[in-house]
């Protein structure tokens, strides 16, 4: 019975942009939490910066926040919104997808939520996935 080139590949393979990324169903941030005084951060530590403690947790990022500072870059042919928000009091830095960059559609204490979106896939077909965050879709209970 001869093989057709689909049947043959395997499905396509995605990987997070960023370690701290986990595209489970739902995607959610994974933040490196301290045990001794809570602490967070997204990159691997020796040691916390607020305490110096030495043993960290991974702990699931709220995938809702507010925005708490904005700037609207405009490098490049498009512009686009960088931010910071807060997640259930974790600072996230990010850029706000799904929205025009102006001041008339961000404002500083906007719900908002996470987003991942394909940055591209290689030519052996493995996609990278990114991430942001856009305006909630509902109000936060």
């Amino acid at each position: 019975m001869p093989t057709t080139e689909a049947a043959s590949q395997s499905p396509p393979q995605q990987i997070p942009y960023v370690e701290y990324l986990v595209l489970d169903d739902p995607p959610y941030l994974r933040a490196n939490e301290c045990t001794d005084c809570a602490a967070r951060y997204f990159d691997r530590r020796n040691a916390c910066a607020a305490c110096f403690g030495t043993d960290f947790d991974q702990v699931r990022v709220a995938d809702r926040g507010v925005v708490t500072s904005f700037s609207i870059v405009t490098v490049g042919p498009e512009p686009f919104v960088s931010a910071v928000v807060d997640c259930d009091g974790t600072a996230v830095r990010c850029t706000l997808v799904d929205v025009e960059p102006s001041p008339d559609h961000v404002s500083l204490g906007m719900e908002v939520e996470l987003r991942t979106y394909s940055m591209g896939t290689d030519a052996g077909g493995t996609e990278a996935i990114g991430y942001g965050f856009a305006p909630a879709t509902e109000p936060k209970d």
